[in-house]
């Protein structure tokens, strides 16, 4: 007979004492006269969280926890689940635990990060260190450099610092992990990649061995044993697949097509389940990636797909033990799982009645000797927590919640719309209403136009989103397009997007936002336009093509002038890479040369001295993805001709906030910047 546990006594207890990130597994009911309460502060959305992820041992009888008390440093610390032991397995005075994962049932691998710092102050590389899960034979496997204070005395062995833990797990039964080595050009090694070292590492000896490589890798996977099977390499814009043989111990060359345009045979390699089938995505000539298997002798994709989504391209994860294919991964709207087994099919089911409008995201052990699985369960107004789930007794164990303050009756529900863009392109895109409009009051909101980075990514998914929930908790409606460019909605939908920066693609934004007004959502006169990179750079377009429909702006870390892409400036080198510039741009953005005339045309800069709303700017100034510059010259060219414009550098941000300051300032002034042009019902939170 199931049950379910919000609270167990024994093991809350403990966690309350020793990690304080127990959460209860059912939310407080809002109550009406909590209508007039002010809204959650701007820390509880973008503050760092205590808790930040969890993993069951291959065994299933430990679980690791990355832990910090009191906003101090982030640990790793160890849970015997038998007899709720903890054990705080590694913690640094000035550094935080970073990635880790479960080399094997004893020992755990981690790397280190300081969440104090920005990209700009960092000292150190993340370094890798090993431990076993009760605390003993601690060795740092990987130079952090700079003048990291090492706790405890090491061995010899330890790899150059530009070593980084490959997160693909392997076998997970013996004292080895991978570790990736990058090369790149220029004297300092922060030019363009030239090819990606493998390396075997033994965590326990720290003796490594280079794996040999076929030509210019950018990308290795493993096989189900552990063993390096398939690389990736690069050659102008070709990229070849490689198979290593396990007969010959030979590279064999299995597939090569266009890095950056792809092609109708062209396929992503995925994973290798435990009877050696190999998985991989492809579209094989049709709209949408669907998961197929791929024959190493025939060297064909399979006819049938074994998972075809009708609106949506395959991405996803094959979810096995050690010597079984459970079921496979994938996200739609939302993620989900489909189960081949049937055991894991009525386990799912029986998580899901008990945790119902949630998505629930069940992490098996590779090699169960005990009852323990491991669920991840978020949805549009919970954050993700973990919760340990008891397969024989049914009963729950909460673990910890990403967002421990936030309260999810007080979020705002998403959902998926679609409209036709002008040409009647079907257009996806994420709506989020600010809670009290569940009652049916949501007529002629004030309206932001959130749009996505990339572009050429998925925006977003069903589920939780700070920046949505914070602008809904203040009253506004956020609407956010997949327009076209955007992966994940099959090819046409992305290829639409190729050269239409400023063109079409704005044009759906446009659309969108007399959608949401034609819907009676959006008033009219407040609808403000937003977004960071490229949705930086569509803020901008979008005060210069449609200044009657977008009343303000906020832009931050945005492109302002594409042909600066390709130039650079002096000042400062951008990451995109030369093969990406000389191959990839020009078919995806536009050709410098063959296209100058539209890019110019296109270009925000170019176009500044018509921009008269409102608009917010912010930018890091070692960003090297948009480097600083992008922001200054747009500024000197708006300011003759715009006197409402807001300007701030965080000098030690890079691509966006990582610093909870950071962000915590900028939706402050995201927040008052709104408030003054186009106003909200909301009252402001306690920052």
């Amino acid at each position: 007979m199931s049950g379910y546990l919000p609270h167990p006594l024994h093991l809350l207890r403990l966690l309350r004492i020793a990690l304080l990130c127990a959460c209860a597994l059912a939310s407080p009911s809002f109550s009406a006269a909590a209508g007039a309460a002010p809204p959650p502060a701007l820390a509880d959305f973008f503050d760092n969280p205590a808790f930040s992820a969890a993993r069951l041992s291959p065994s299933g009888k430990f679980i690791a926890v990355r832990y910090n008390k009191d906003n101090q440093r982030d640990r790793l610390v160890v849970i015997d689940l038998a007899d709720h032991a903890i054990k705080v397995v590694a913690s640094f005075a000035d550094r935080d635990v970073g990635n880790f994962q479960w080399v094997n049932n004893e020992r755990l691998v981690l790397d280190t990060t300081d969440k104090t710092i920005g990209p700009g102050d960092e000292r150190y590389w993340p370094g890798l260190y090993a431990v076993n899960r009760d605390g003993s034979r601690f060795r740092q496997l990987v130079q952090a450099s700079g003048a990291f204070l090492q706790e405890r005395v090491v061995a010899n062995n330890i790899l150059p610092p530009n070593h980084f833990l490959v997160e693909q797990t392997g076998a997970q039964n013996s004292d080895e992990v991978y570790v990736i080595n990058p090369k790149r050009e220029g004297m300092h090694g922060d030019g363009d990649l030239k090819h990606v070292n493998l390396l075997r590492l033994n965590t326990v000896t720290g003796r490594s061995e280079t794996v040999r490589r076929p030509g210019q890798a950018i990308g290795w996977l493993l096989d189900h044993k552990g063993e390096p099977r398939i690389c990736i390499t690069l050659d102008k814009n070709m990229q070849t697949i490689w198979y290593l043989e396990p007969a010959s111990n030979q590279w064999r060359e299995i597939a090569a097509f266009d890095a950056y345009l792809g092609g109708k045979d062209a396929f992503m390699p995925l994973a290798f389940a435990p009877d050696g089938t190999f998985y991989v995505k492809s579209a094989r000539g049709k709209d949408k990636q669907a998961l197929h298997t791929f024959d190493l002798s025939t060297l064909q994709l399979s006819a049938e797909p074994l998972v075809v989504l009708a609106d949506y391209d395959f991405d996803g994860e094959l979810v096995t033990t050690r010597d079984k294919l459970l079921g496979v991964r994938y996200l739609s709207d939302a993620r989900s799982t489909v189960w081949f087994d049937a055991r894991m099919k009525a386990l799912q089911a029986a998580i899901d009645s008990a945790l119902p409008a949630t998505v629930n995201l069940v992490d098996v052990p590779a090699r169960a000797e005990a009852p323990w699985v491991l669920v991840r369960s978020y949805s549009d107004k919970q954050p993700q927590r973990y919760l340990l789930y008891h397969a024989e007794s049914g009963k729950f164990n909460a673990v910890g919640s990403t967002h421990e303050r936030i309260v999810p009756a007080r979020m705002a529900e998403q959902e998926l719309v679609r409209y036709k863009a002008r040409d009647g392109l079907p257009v996806p895109a994420w709506l989020t209403l600010p809670n009290r409009e569940a009652e049916g009051k949501r007529q002629r909101l004030p309206l932001v136009l959130l749009v996505h980075g990339g572009p050429y990514v998925r925006g977003g998914e069903w589920g939780w989103s700070a920046e949505g929930q914070f602008l809904a908790s203040r009253g506004y409606a956020v609407l956010e397009p997949e327009f076209r460019g955007s992966t994940g909605f099959g090819k046409a939908h992305y290829h639409a997007g190729w050269k239409q920066w400023g063109l079409k693609m704005q044009d759906d934004l446009a659309d969108a936002a007399k959608w949401a007004i034609a819907q009676g959502i959006a008033d009219p006169k407040r609808i403000c336009i937003a977004g960071a990179s490229y949705g930086g750079y569509a803020t901008l377009m979008g005060l210069v093509n449609d200044p009657a429909l977008f009343q303000c702006g906020i832009n931050w870390v945005g492109v302002t002038d594409i042909k600066l892409l390709y130039t650079g400036h002096w000042s400062f080198t951008s990451d995109m890479s030369a093969g990406y510039l000389k191959y990839g741009a020009p078919a995806l953005i536009g050709d410098p040369v063959k296209d100058a005339a539209q890019l110019h045309a296109t270009s925000p800069l170019q176009q500044a001295a018509r921009i008269r709303q409102p608009l917010l700017l912010a930018y890091g100034a070692v960003d090297r993805r948009v480097p600083l510059y992008h922001g200054k010259k747009f500024v000197e060219a708006l300011k003759p001709h715009n006197a409402q414009v807001e300007w701030v550098v965080y000098e030690e941000e890079a691509h966006g906030w990582s610093l909870p300051k950071n962000r915590i300032d900028f939706w402050g002034r995201v927040e008052k910047f709104l408030q003054r042009h186009i106003g909200t019902a909301g009252a402001a939170g306690d920052g």
